[in-house]
């Protein structure tokens, strides 16, 4: 007999465990990939009952697709900051050369070949997000005068997610020839456009 989930104590305690199945989830899952990420493994990290994976999430598709809902509410929140930040090229570049998230992306695409829902799921945000993208970085490029023609938004998006996650895939096979070069080529295109990128501000001693 299965075991059961015990009852819901309250909000708080439901927000808590929640995030924990979730955080669990992300970390097994840029540990191992997506296949490590099974029901036992998810409960013994987040140190519950393995009953509540299914209790808060109903199947590991719908954990998934709210892992994948979370992350990109975050990387929307972080990809608004930047371009509506003093430096917004160098702040976009940051954020889609994010080597974590870039690792999560990629497994999520891995597992969207298995799973229909997460296929569809991201079909329906990349299509969101990219609207989005293309809106706001059309608005910066046109304040900096840079030329549309030769420089088409939508161009300058797919180049630096492109980018980004080919070098991930090179490096999961210790390839990282002309890495650093191609890095160095785009954030020169930046800097001759922004200028330096801005300093990171300094952690508070305490």
């Amino acid at each position: 007999m299965p075991a059961m989930a015990p009852a819901r104590r309250s909000s708080v305690d439901d927000s808590t465990t929640r995030t924990a199945l979730l955080d669990a989830a992300q970390s097994l899952m840029l540990d191992g990939g997506y296949a490590a990420v099974t029901t036992r493994r998810i409960a013994a990290t987040a140190g519950v009952n393995s009953a509540l994976v299914y209790y808060y999430f109903d199947t590991m598709d719908g954990l998934f697709i709210a892992l994948f809902r979370r992350g990109s509410e975050r990387s929307l929140e972080r990809m608004e900051n930047a371009l509506a930040s003093p430096k917004p090229l160098w702040g976009l570049w940051d954020v889609l050369n994010d080597q974590p998230n870039s690792a999560l992306t990629m497994e999520f695409i891995a597992l969207a070949n298995h799973r229909k829902a997460i296929r569809a799921e991201i079909a329906a945000s990349g299509r969101r997000f990219r609207k989005l993208q293309l809106k706001m970085l059309s608005s910066v490029l046109d304040d900096y005068g840079v030329d549309a023609a030769s420089w088409p938004p939508a161009t300058v998006i797919l180049l630096l997610s492109g980018i980004s996650r080919f070098l991930l895939i090179e490096k999961a096979f210790d390839v990282e020839i002309g890495h650093a070069d191609t890095v160095a080529l785009v954030e020169r295109h930046i800097r001759a456009v922004e200028g330096e990128r801005p300093r990171k501000p300094r952690a508070r001693k305490r």
